[in-house]
């Protein structure tokens, strides 16, 4: 018998699938289930490392969606079903798998305010990037030279973000949370700095961003 997870409704049931179908296509690394209090956190990583020497930065994607009340679970699955006898419950696989992102905790608060981007200009840098990896990469290059090539471009710190890695505009643009006109803001707590926007949040684990009072308004790099 497969194990269900009961959501709130048909409709956040959806929700579910759309981001762990969104993670699918970046990684096999799957996505992360936290249930508690009837609130359900799924995270996966848009970015992670693979290997001592590997330079790509930690960046996950989170979003909040409403779970049934007595739902409590901590588990990362590789894929979710939809159950057909009830539009509100998934079905989760067998076994359960064990990233080494899912190790990394973000902090749950202290989070202190910083500066606000705006959407359009987080959307023309990930798509800047995307450029850049796809012109980067030669014919026959093997997985690591592409890898080291991601790392490189994802992992910079941009000027028009503020020094945030390019690659926090990668993971929002890859899971769906730029949608229209948004101040989206910026805060941070330690090591971590974090992306609120409407439809999700982007996390990244690395240096504290500096600078973040000084965005460049143009959205373009030579």
């Amino acid at each position: 018998m497969p194990h269900p997870l009961l959501l709130a409704d048909a409709e956040t049931s959806k929700d579910v699938l759309t981001f762990a179908g969104r993670s699918a296509r970046i990684s096999d690394e799957g996505v992360r289930l936290q249930a508690s209090n009837g609130v359900l956190a799924l995270t996966a990583a848009a970015l992670s490392p693979h290997g001592l020497f590997d330079q790509t930065p930690t960046i996950l994607a989170m979003r909040i969606v409403h779970a049934d009340p007595e739902l409590e679970c901590d588990i990362v699955v590789d894929s979710l079903t939809q159950n057909t006898e009830d539009a509100r419950v998934l079905d989760l696989p067998d076994t359960g798998l064990s990233p080494a992102w899912a190790g990394i905790a973000p902090p749950r608060g202290a989070w202190q305010p910083g500066a606000e981007l705006p959407a359009s200009l987080i959307a023309q840098r990930a798509q800047w990037g995307i450029s850049a990896v796809a012109h980067g990469a030669t014919p026959g290059a093997g997985e690591e030279a592409v890898r080291a090539l991601r790392a490189a471009i994802w992992g910079e710190p941009d000027e028009d973000l503020g020094g945030i890695p390019r690659g926090a505009a990668f993971a929002a643009d890859a899971f769906g949370f730029i949608s229209g006109e948004e101040q989206v803001k910026v805060m941070t707590s330690g090591r971590w700095t974090r992306l609120a926007f409407r439809r999700g949040h982007v996390l990244l684990r690395g240096p504290v961003a500096m600078g973040l009072t000084a965005v460049r308004g143009t959205g373009t790099a030579d």
